[in-house]
This record gives structure tokens, C-alpha cells and sequence, in this order.
């Protein structure tokens, strides 16, 4: 349900009393062993070595490779050269620079990097892609663009949080014989689906949850509509959609099951409601809305799209969970959206402490946050880069909620569900957002 992904500090306490030249053979020789496993038709193997440990896994595979009748260049990362030979390999191996590194390559090691990427092979990096911060998977300057990494007795975190998950291609451990670490942070599997509670024999429509969603101005009805679908997909019982007048007798033509109300009747819906969902398509202006739905509900609530625009930290007991993507994250702390796609475990961290809940910031390899606890690497895929994805979420997360999760679960849950569905919907190119409503059942049942 949680996999661990570790940061170099972890990974250095887990090789803590062993003997460095011997984890370094077993290293060389897991690398080499899936090497020949997976590019059999590789003869000629150009290993990149730098001066640390990660350049000594390197040269113990470049000589088991060698034994195995390959031909092997070994390039030598030297701070005073910047010019190699790489010669014309069929594949690389990326032994520069480990799991220590952080900040950017020195300009030899960063031509180095260069040249590697501008060969057009594929790469295998080993533990982490040369130039990626393994503790947090930012990316200072120039970095590999590996197509494989051999991640050495457990995967990285920056093998899975962006911008380092872009170059690091698919990431695969291998055991060395350590002893596994508890760890800040973890990768959430598909098996976190089986906590989500199942409607059973007793419950009524209320009891399998019901949803409140406050949102739908005019023009912007899609938004209510996608997230209430959502929830009831999401095995939710009952749905209220909360909206202006004048966008009732749109959203009426559009969501058949779901009980509508005028915006002012709010409070009096929120009564019968077991979780909120705050924001589809509510419009700028509503500040002072979702400050009193927030402070004067004790509702389990997640909010999105309009309501977190100039959302100020708000005192409340209940369970809360804010969806922002990286621009809407910035404008709450005050950043560049580019400075949150940089930074994005620092981001998560930051708006986790000024709000005091949980955060999914959403993006591939979207993070799960909630105080006091190591973020989660929850899913994300490119495919849900489309308008009403977001909506979506909100509706599923809102529905996990109502049926009474913790809400870190919820949320984590809710984004691997989010996920599996776009898998599952069979639309690699052209997803819309109205396709995950009928693949999210078959990734709960499945």
C-alpha cells in the first residue's frame, strides 16, 4: 500500500556498519546482472564513472560486463577535462554521480551530462539520474535523461517527485542484502483502494455517504456537475449540488440524480451532508462563502478550483483537504508557479504548515501532505492533463470522505483511484474528464 522511497540520509543509515567495498560489489554486480537481462542486444556499453561510490558501482560493472564479451569504455569524470570520448555505444551507463549529490554539476561534469544526453541511446542510470537531487528530485542544472534507473536496495524519492521523475525514466530496485529503513516518504500502490469503504447490506443513501458540492455560476456549471458524477461513481449514496438560481436549470438538463439547491439554501443542505466539496466552478468573489462554509461547518471538506483564490489559513476542527496545482499553490504562498514545479516537496511542505491540513498538490506524481506525516507520492499521469480533471478528483476525494477516511487516506486514495482510471479508460491521447466517471467503479471493484 506504501512503498518506501528513500532520501540519501536514509539510504546512508540503512548502509551503516556494512562494509563499503563489499555493497559496492554486490552493486556492480546487480547492475551488470540487469543489464545483460534487459539489453541482451547491447555490445557496445560506455559506463560514465565519477570519483565517488556511484563510480565505483560503475567500474565493478563495467568489468562483469566485460567479462560477459561486451565492449566496455570506461569514461572517467575529471573536473579539469571537459571534453570525453564517449565513443558510439549502443547503450549508456550513468555512473556519475549517486544518491549524494544536490546542487548543480560543475561545468565539466555538467558538459559531461551534456554530451551523454545529446548521444541519442538509452541510458541506465544507476541509483539516480546524474544531476537529480535524490532527497527531493529537484534539478539545479544540467541533468541525465536516463531511460532506466537501477535504484541500489530501494527506490529514491527523487526517482518520483518532479522534475527529477521526468528524467529518470522507469526506476526498478535491486536487493544489496540491507535491511529496509522506515521512511519520511512513500509511494502509494493500488492496494491503498481496498481501504476505502464499500456500501454494505445496512447502509441507506445517506449512510454510504453523502456529498454536498457548492460551486456552478454560469458558465461555469461542467465543473459541479463532473465532480458530483464523480462522487457517486465514487460509491457515494447521495449528492447535493449547491448553486446559484440562475445555473440550477443548466445543471438540472445535465446531472439527473443529484439533488440541486439554490447557493442560499446551502445551509440548510450542508444539515443532511457527510463531507463538503468546496469550489467546481464557483467563480471568483465568493471569499467570504468559503470562509464561513469552513469555520462555521465541522463538515470533512475538500477544497478547490475558485475557493482557494485568496484563501486565507482558517480555524477548524474537521478534517480539510485543499487540491491545488502548481499555480494555484503559488498564489497561496506567494511563488511563481515555476518556483513550485522546482520545488515541489518544499512547496507541499510550506502550504501544509500554513494551512494546517492536507494538501494534494496535483501534477505527475502528484504529493499527498498532511502535518506531521511524510508526504506521498499518491499518482498523476499526463493523459489528466485536461480541463474538469480536477473536478473529478474533488468529487472522489469528497466521496471518500463522506464515507468516513482519514483524511490523508482519502486523499491518497482518491488519487490513486484518479489515476487507475485514466489507465482504465483506455484513452492514452484525448482523454476528457468525462471519461474517468465510468472507469472509476471497475478501479474499486477491480
Amino acid at each position: 500500500m506504501l512503498e518506501p522511497l528513500y532520501t540519501a540520509a536514509e539510504m546512508k543509515a540503512a548502509e551503516e556498519g556494512h562494509d563499503v567495498k563489499e555493497l559496492m560489489q554486490r552493486a556492480g554486480e546487480a547492475v551488470a546482472e540487469l543489464v545483460l537481462e534487459v539489453y541482451p542486444d547491447a555490445q557496445a556499453i560506455t559506463v560514465v564513472c565519477g570519483p565517488g561510490n556511484n563510480g565505483g558501482d560503475g567500474r565493478i560493472a563495467a568489468g562483469i560486463l566485460a567479462e560477459a564479451r561486451k565492449t566496455v569504455r570506461i569514461v572517467e569524470s575529471k573536473p579539469e577535462e571537459e571534453e570525453k570520448d564517449l565513443g558510439e555505444p549502443d547503450l549508456v551507463i550513468d555512473a556519475l554521480f549517486g544518491t549524494g549529490f544536490s546542487g548543480a554539476p560543475r561545468p565539466a561534469a555538467a558538459r559531461l551530462i551534456e554530451q551523454i544526453n545529446e548521444l541519442d541511446v538509452e541510458v541506465v542510470a544507476i541509483d539516480i539520474a546524474s544531476g537529480v537531487d535524490a532527497s527531493t528530485g529537484e534539478v539545479a542544472g544540467a541533468a541525465v535523461d536516463a531511460w532506466h534507473t537501477i535504484a541500489l536496495h530501494g527506490e529514491k524519492v527523487g526517482s518520483y517527485v518532479a522534475p527529477g521523475a521526468f528524467l529518470d525514466g522507469y526506476s526498478q530496485s535491486v536487493d544489496l542484502g540491507l535491511e529496509d529503513q522506515q521512511t519520511e516518504h512513500a509511494r502509494v500502490t493500488s492496494e491503498i483502494l481496498r481501504l476505502v469503504p464499500r456500501r454494505g447490506p445496512a447502509d441507506s443513501k445517506y449512510t454510504a455517504g453523502s456529498v454536498l458540492v457548492v460551486g456552478g455560476s454560469p458558465g461555469l456549471t461542467g465543473a459541479v456537475c463532473l465532480t458530483a458524477e464523480a462522487a457517486f461513481r465514487s460509491d457515494a449514496g447521495y449528492v447535493t449540488v449547491a448553486a446559484p438560481a440562475e445555473s440550477l436549470p443548466v445543471i438540472e438538463t445535465r446531472l439527473l440524480e443529484a439533488v440541486k439547491r439554490p447557493l442560499e439554501d446551502v445551509w440548510d443542505a450542508a444539515q443532511r451532508a457527510g463531507a463538503l466539496a468546496i469550489g467546481p466552478g464557483l467563480g471568483r468573489g465568493r471569499k467570504e462563502l468559503v470562509r464561513r462554509l469552513l469555520e462555521q461547518t465541522d463538515l470533512p471538506a475538500v477544497v478547490d478550483a475558485d475557493a482557494l483564490f485568496e484563501l486565507e489559513p482558517f480555524d477548524r476542527a474537521a478534517p480539510t483537504i485543499l487540491t491545488p496545482h502548481s499555480g494555484e499553490l503559488g498564489r497561496l504562498l506567494g511563488e511563481e508557479s515555476a518556483w513550485v514545479d522546482a520545488h515541489r516537496l518544499e512547496a507541499l511542505r510550506r502550504a501544509v504548515e500554513r494551512f494546517g491540513c492536507v494538501v494534494i498538490l496535483k501534477g505527475q506524481g502528484t504529493l499527498v501532505g498532511a502535518p506531521g506525516e511524510g508526504s506521498l507520492v499518491a499518482g498523476g499521469a499526463a493523459p489528466l492533463a485536461t480541463a474538469g480533471t480536477g473536478d473529478v478528483l474533488t468529487g472522489v476525494v469528497a466521496a471518500f470522505l463522506a464515507k468516513g477516511m482519514e483524511p490523508r487516506l482519502a486523499a491518497a486514495a482518491a488519487v490513486r483511484a484518479h489515476t487507475a482510471a485514466a489507465a482504465a479508460s483506455g484513452r492514452r491521447s484525448g482523454l476528457m474528464a468525462s471519461d474517468l466517471l465510468d472507469a472509476l467503479p471497475r478501479v474499486l471493484d477491480a
